[in-house]
């Protein structure tokens, strides 16, 4: 009998302890919310954050705090914060994953066709005459057709035909040397 009676009235003091949440809760429900939107600024995460803030609440010793507005708004303001930073990690986490992603890493097989199609290419320069070959290394680096005719010393009219002349001279060696490796 007399456990039957701590156990009544054990479920009385609950009862009464998630009455008295429900209230809290109600009142200061819109408080915590428009607290956390000073910080997050969108209302779907301020109220998930909020209703965070209210299972702490409830997990807490509420006879303990002596100011429940003040610990709820402090509670919401941590919490707001709390959800900048890990949102600010986890940003950081994906632009570094992303930038890994781009950051592959060359196989040797990759390094040296790259290399050998430097050499032909080197190879076929030095084939060309100092004219075709200085018109088509400064094209290649950017130079206006103004500074290609004063490097080579031909008038900037004339400066078209002999890149073509050059690039098509290029060509055929750069593919007859192609043509004798493979």
């Amino acid at each position: 009998m007399e456990v039957q009676a701590k156990l009544a009235m054990n479920s009385i003091l609950v009862q009464d302890d998630t009455d008295s949440f429900r209230d809290l809760f109600t009142t200061y429900y819109p408080f915590v919310v428009r607290q956390i939107m000073r910080i997050v600024k969108e209302q779907q995460t301020a109220e998930d954050i909020a209703q965070d803030v209210f299972l702490s609440f409830y997990h807490t010793d509420r006879t303990a705090i002596e100011n429940i507005p003040a610990w709820l708004s402090r509670a919401s303001i941590y919490a707001a914060y709390n959800h900048l930073r890990s949102e600010k990690r986890r940003q950081n986490r994906h632009e570094k994953e992303a930038a890994d992603k781009e950051m592959v890493i060359r196989s040797s097989e990759d390094a040296w066709l790259e290399k050998e199609a430097i050499e032909g290419v080197r190879e076929v320069l030095a084939k060309l005459d100092e004219r075709e070959r200085t018109l088509l290394v400064m094209k290649y680096s950017g130079f206006p057709y103004v500074e290609l005719a004063k490097a080579t010393g031909t008038e900037v009219g004339s400066v078209g035909t002999l890149l073509s002349r050059a690039k098509s001279k290029f060509r055929k060696l750069y593919d007859s040397l192609r043509g004798d490796e493979g």
